[in-house]
């Protein structure tokens, strides 16, 4: 199973980089074959397939579609250029990169990378063009921040769910999460990203999300209005946290009504499209009186229609995944390095570190390291609620460390920026290793202090 593994992600790397098919139809190919070479049953072949792409689908396309529409408004509101001239006037033309992070890493607390992430594209794009330069070195100290913090801090998916299954405090999680979050983003999110990038060739701003328009004679937005768009998804996406938090710690009823309320209003899609709605009247409607014809939709159009390929061939990584999660590849790696009699902390950097390379998903790497982790947890009472906390946040690290072809997020950042495949090997998944690895490093440390 291993070498099949093996096998089928260099048949992707040759027909994608040397062949030149395009990605979608290779990710779609390779996970066909693969899954008939590793014998899942044939009743069962389409419906393993589909259910990767869709599961997938479900997560991401509203995420990018609502984040790609909110971002277009930003851009053609002038609203782009707002911002980009008030962190360029804080920060200086010469730390552009630094404030760009800088900004990704707090809009990235409590939402997901994808969805951050696209917000952000045009802001980044508007500063790449506003200066010059590569786009890379613009755009990857900024992913790499969103990428630090959708790894190792809550409200996220994967160090959630490992503390649920590990019995870990969640306020001590996001308390370590953060002292270990802010030294990677420095050292790896934005130094290690910053120098991949001067070294990468020149990347062009790319036309993703439509042509350039920065809203022409049109009056710009206050500051104050494109804050509050950008700010809201946020704060909702708060709420929503923090109702489950007082259901789940405090005993506060699952019906009453502002705990429904705000689960349905933050959950991420639901709040992007609020906020999306919340930005055509602000950004569109109000300031041309309502007269705005056919604008709205040529907007909508502009942002949906270049992100589609993009959220196919995400869909198609997704496939791929499944196909190496049903083979059981993951599953026996993580068996033996269990039985390994390593560490506990150790183990569980590496059990999720071989999730994570087998199967792609940070989520399901994190979470399923924690449930293999979880009996012998539950078998040694000595161990601290510090330690419990520190163990989450390694398990953590591990399931972000080593993304490539077979993670989502890999297809997602690498198309966005305009990247080649090989291109966002030497980039992005080196980012993602180092964010993974120092995250561990130093989380390991503070381990071996307490203990």
């Amino acid at each position: 199973m291993l070498l099949t593994a093996v096998v089928a992600i260099a048949v992707l790397l040759v027909l994608i980089i040397k062949v030149k098919l395009h990605a979608f139809y290779s990710l779609v190919i390779v996970s066909l074959l693969t899954a008939i070479v590793a014998g899942i049953p044939r009743t069962e072949l389409v419906s393993t397939l589909t259910s990767g792409f869709g599961n997938t689908l479900s997560t991401v396309a509203l995420l990018v579609g609502f984040g790609a529409v909110l971002g277009r408004i930003v851009e053609v509101s002038g609203g782009a250029r707002v911002l980009a001239d008030t962190l360029l006037a804080r920060f200086g033309e010469s730390r552009a990169p630094l404030a760009l992070s800088v900004a990704s890493l707090f809009y990235g607390f409590p939402i997901f990378l994808d969805a951050g992430f696209v917000v952000m594209l045009p802001i980044i794009y508007t500063v790449a063009r506003r200066l010059g330069g590569s786009l890379m070195l613009y755009a990857l100290p900024a992913a790499g921040a969103f990428l630090v913090m959708h790894a190792l801090v809550p409200p996220h998916p994967g160090p959630v769910a490992a503390s649920s299954l590990l019995g870990a405090d969640v306020g001590l999680v996001l308390l370590v999460g953060l002292l270990v979050a802010v030294p990677t983003w420095y050292a790896m999110g934005y130094r290690l990203a910053y120098a991949l990038a001067k070294r990468a060739d020149f990347l062009p701003v790319p036309d993703l999300l439509g042509r350039p328009d920065d809203g022409g004679d049109q009056p710009r937005p206050r500051f104050g209005v494109i804050l509050l768009v950008l700010l809201l998804p946020l704060v909702l996406i708060f709420g929503g946290t923090g109702s489950n938090t007082a259901v789940s710690n405090y005993g506060v009823a699952e019906d009453n009504p502002v705990v429904v309320v705000l689960q349905i209003v933050g959950a991420t899609p639901v709040a992007l499209l609020i906020t999306s709605l919340l930005a055509m009247f602000l950004l569109v409607v109000r300031p041309n009186r309502g007269k705005v014809g056919g604008r709205l939709e040529e907007v909508v159009d502009s942002a949906l229609a270049p992100v589609c390929s993009i959220i196919l061939i995400t869909g198609a990584g997704g496939m791929f995944g499944r196909v190496l999660t049903e083979t059981g590849i993951g599953g026996a790696l993580a068996g033996e390095l269990d039985a390994a009699g390593l560490p506990l902390i150790v183990a569980g950097f590496l059990i999720a570190v071989a999730l994570r390379v087998a199967q792609g998903s940070a989520t399901v790497a994190g979470t399923t390291a924690a449930g293999l982790l979880a009996p012998a947890v539950a078998a040694d009472p000595s161990l601290s609620a510090l330690q419990l906390a520190c163990l989450t946040v390694a398990t953590a690290a591990g399931a972000i460390s080593f993304s490539h072809v077979n993670d989502s997020g890999f297809w997602l950042v690498g198309r966005f920026l305009g990247l080649d495949t090989a291109t966002t090997l030497k980039t992005w998944s080196v980012v993602s290793t180092g964010i993974g690895l120092m995250g561990f490093g130093l989380v390991w440390i503070l381990w071996t202090v307490i203990s």
